[in-house]
């Protein structure tokens, strides 16, 4: 096979794997697209083994984060570039590895390894893409309550890679029926792991309100009241229906991240807006608020819990701000070049506290955004004795991209893998209800002013994925690193040479 064949199959193998994901949902090309990149890395050193990776990583990231055009094509292209790169060094280890025996459990566990070094740097990763979030309408995605997303994406490369190893034989010994049947039997165990409530407890009535935001695009709040007032106006029409007994009265209400952008403990009528809303509705709100930070040059991302009576109580300052929206890294020296990122004047500031919070008696999880994405902080919610997990987000800047349901995906799958409700609050969609076995319980549309109201059991047992997750991606990622150093020192004794 030709250098160029080799890429361009590469290149198609990334695309068929992204096509596994939403919006596109071709759940059935991931096989195919993993199997790929097995192929062309076979009979490759291993700087030919990054050059595929280097292109199946192109073709995988650039469709999968498309949405970031919305920005500008150049940010697409260096975020596109910068995952690729990761792929390129996992490929490279694949190139050492097929000439082992242990290739399907190496090139499984160096898998792992990619997605945690990728979930980790620079600026603390970008966990979009990872193979758990993309399996979500499939049994496979079962394995995540045991293992978390590490054992989810094991179990998928590994039984490709068995078939892939079984078809390369080309004889159907007891070896290759051994290794056939330990693939298709991976998604028969699927099938019996659990998918429901961990520990189940009372069931509350739960709110989550979408208020709908004026614009689009980059210009989606330019009218910052306009937005505010329509989260409180939806809040009010809905405390109409409940006391007409039309819709159940809730126990607790959600409102989205940057529901308010406007500082409602410096501005008064947006204090007493937010007040009206929640003194109608009678129940804590979780409000999505936007703050004057620690000093004049930052900002905070907030959830606050808003108590009618008593008014702004327990809050939640986002942990994980995302670089370049919102905060600047090398700000003093970026900022001379591009000036396109004086958009952002002020910093989000990090915040340093736990995410979960008290609402009525009950523990709620709070993540905001993209911080779905992120292993750790909800394995904090859980492990901090979060009952019910909550999703504040603002893809408003994202409307009509895919990112609205590749971020609702990642909330199905932090179903699954936690044993709790989810609720997903948006400011114009995708808003959603989500049951502990990952199914949709109610959602709303995009670009709609909606109430969803449901109830929901909450949970307090920790489930295996949640408590062990972290050791095993480690001890995966461990012996993906020691394989593969393995069978690259092997391959240098064979041919005697320095030569990678």
């Amino acid at each position: 096979m030709s250098g160029l064949a080799r890429l361009t199959g590469s290149a198609v193998a990334g695309l068929a794997a992204a096509a596994a994901f939403p919006p596109w949902g071709q759940i059935w090309l991931l096989p195919f697209g993993l199997a790929g990149l097995m192929v062309t890395v076979r009979g490759c050193r291993g700087r030919g083994g990054f050059a595929q990776g280097l292109a199946f990583g192109l073709g995988f990231m650039l469709p999968l984060t498309s949405w970031l055009t919305v920005i500008g094509a150049d940010a697409w292209l260096a975020v596109g570039l910068l995952e690729a790169l990761f792929y390129g060094l996992m490929a490279m280890t694949w190139a050492w590895l097929r000439i082992s025996a242990y290739w399907p459990i190496g090139i499984a566990c160096t898998w792992v390894g990619a997605e945690l070094l990728r979930a980790t740097v620079p600026f603390g990763g970008l966990p979009w893409g990872r193979l758990a979030f993309g399996l979500v309408d499939t049994p496979l995605v079962h394995y995540g309550r045991i293992g978390g997303t590490a054992l989810v994406a094991l179990v998928s490369v590994l039984s490709v890679a068995l078939v892939v190893a079984v078809i390369e034989r080309r004889q159907l010994d007891l070896r290759a029926g051994a290794m056939l049947l330990s693939g298709v039997g991976a998604l028969g165990v699927s099938l019996l792991l659990p998918a429901r409530a961990a520990d189940p407890g009372q069931a509350i009535t739960v709110a989550t309100v979408q208020g709908n935001v004026p614009g689009e695009g980059m210009n989606a709040f330019a009218e910052r009241r306009a937005v505010l007032r329509n989260h409180a106006q939806a809040t009010r029409a809905f405390s109409r229906d409940v006391a007409e007994s039309s819709r159940p009265a809730p126990d607790i209400v959600i409102w989205p991240e940057n529901s308010t952008d406007i500082d409602p403990f410096v501005d008064s009528a947006a204090y007493a807006q937010i007040d009206r809303a929640v003194q109608a509705i009678g129940v804590p709100t979780l409000v999505g608020a936007v703050v004057a930070g620690p000093d004049a040059t930052q900002v905070q991302n907030m959830g606050i819990v808003w108590t009618p009576g008593s008014g702004p109580g327990e809050r939640y300052v986002k942990r994980h701000p995302v670089p370049f929206g919102e905060y600047i890294p090398f700000r003093g020296i970026l900022t001379r070049y591009i000036s396109r990122l004086e958009q952002i004047p002020r910093d989000f500031a990090r915040g340093t506290f736990d995410n979960v919070l008290d609402m009525a008696g009950t523990r709620v999880g709070d993540v905001i955004c993209f911080e779905v994405a992120y292993d750790g902080l909800i394995r904090d919610a859980v492990n901090d004795g979060g009952e019910l997990l909550v999703v504040q987000t603002n893809n408003a800047t994202y409307t009509g991209t895919g990112q609205l349901q590749q971020q609702f995906a990642i909330s199905r799958y932090r179903a699954i893998e936690t044993g709790r409700t989810v609720v997903v609050s948006a400011t114009n969609g995708i808003s959603g209800i989500i049951s502990p076995d990952g199914e949709v319980m109610d959602i709303t549309a995009e670009k709609t002013r909606d109430v969803l109201v449901e109830e929901v059991t909450l949970a307090s047992g920790v489930t295996a994925g949640v408590r062990i997750g972290k050791w095993l991606e480690l001890a995966l990622s461990m012996a993906g690193l020691a394989l593969a150093a393995h069978a690259y020192l092997g391959r240098r004794r064979e041919v005697g040479t320095m030569a990678t």
